[in-house]
């Protein structure tokens, strides 16, 4: 057998060791899982001024003015972790955490919570100020008394960063089987699923600059993913019919991203994990960025499709350059893959596949101890 044969079967072999290890162990979900349970996943660092209805995940350092989250009751679900996760410091003016949702800090948290709701417990890894414990469970200092509690949560920032990396690469190879017809103004959007209730629209950011009007027709599909090529990209055309539970079932993959910007009302989750991003209006559906400024509200309805990811390890080519912002706290950065439709080496599979099943096993392991 070609080495180049075996190298492909190793790497095949220990990703499929290291999914099993994953869905035991795993106390963050991931990839396309975390779409179903975070409104807003943020790789690098989050400033905010506006408020997220449902859950929130920031790699790297949240600031700020003061900022809302988990304003909305979500419905019962099987995931019970904090409704506001962050990897680093937690600074700026004062953030409102909601409906008993909670929060696990890495590091410092200098702008003090509002608890609001029923008793929520608040875990810190460093020093927490300026906020009211009363009827709450609020521990800090987590990070000496119990070192793991930041290395498992790095941990965690950093298989997020990479999970969501390879989802949108892997959505970007994806072969359309849909098309988007321009006339004037109005894109029209008309999904043609598979007999997997999957529907692929191939675009690129100059198609979305090029009109101001989009009619969606997801015609009963499962999942839309609209790949759109392109390293900067402007969020702004209106959503004739509004946005209402787009979010759930159409993805928008922007894969090559870099510079992100947008401007009116969005329906359907956006996956941009390399993107530096600024929203000035609200996003309905799940959101994903390398650092984002946010200005908009995150609206829930959630990715909630039954997509499957391919089984095959696919990971993007290696990059020189990262949009993110890194967390001083040691919060990860954002995604380093790029879009194109290059083949990886083998040896980035391997790299690859054996790096995950490290991490997972290490989560695997730390759960059996607790």
């Amino acid at each position: 057998m070609p080495a180049s044969h075996r190298v492909l079967r190793l790497a095949a072999s220990v990703a499929a060791l290291a999914l099993p290890f994953h869905a035991i162990a795993a106390t963050t979900p991931v990839g396309i899982d975390a779409l179903k349970v975070y409104n807003l996943i943020v790789l690098g660092n989050l400033t905010s001024s506006s408020e997220v209805e449902g859950r929130t995940f920031v790699g790297g350092n949240l600031t700020g003015s003061s900022s809302n989250y988990q304003i909305s009751t979500l419905p019962a679900s099987s995931y019970t972790g904090a409704g506001l996760v962050v990897v680093g410091d937690v600074t700026g003016s004062i953030k409102n955490i909601n409906n008993g949702a909670g929060a696990v800090v890495g590091g410092n948290v200098s702008s003090g919570f509002n608890l609001n709701g029923s008793p929520q417990t608040v875990q810190v890894g460093g020093t927490i100020s300026n906020t009211n414990v009363n009827s709450n469970t609020v521990v800090s200092n987590l990070g000496t008394t119990n070192p793991a509690f930041v290395s498992d949560l790095r941990q965690d920032g950093s298989l997020m960063s990479t999970s969501m990396t390879e989802l949108s690469y892997q959505l970007g190879q994806q072969t359309a089987n849909s098309t988007l017809s321009i006339s004037g103004n109005r894109g029209t959007f008309n999904a043609q699923p598979g007999a997997n209730g999957v529907a692929v629209f191939n675009i690129t950011a100059a198609n979305l600059d090029s009109i101001g009007e989009i009619q969606f027709n997801r015609n009963g599909a499962d999942t839309v993913i609209v790949n759109v090529s392109g390293s900067n990209v402007t969020l702004n055309d209106n959503f004739l019919g509004g946005t209402a539970n787009l979010g759930e079932h159409v993805i928008w993959n922007f894969t090559d991203a870099t510079d992100l910007t947008l401007t009116t009302a969005w329906g359907g989750s956006v996956l941009a994990p390399k993107a530096a991003a600024h929203t000035y209006n609200y996003i309905q559906g799940s959101a994903v960025f390398g650092s984002l400024v946010q200005d908009g509200e995150m609206h829930v309805g959630t990715y909630a499709g039954s997509y499957v990811v391919p089984s095959d390890p696919q990971v993007p080519p290696p990059s020189s350059s990262s949009s993110s912002s890194s967390s001083t706290s040691g919060g990860s950065t954002g995604g380093s893959g790029t879009g194109g439709t290059e083949v990886p080496e083998p040896g980035m599979f391997v790299l690859f596949a054996l790096g995950l099943g490290g991490l997972l096993l290490g989560r695997k392991r730390r759960s059996e101890r607790a």
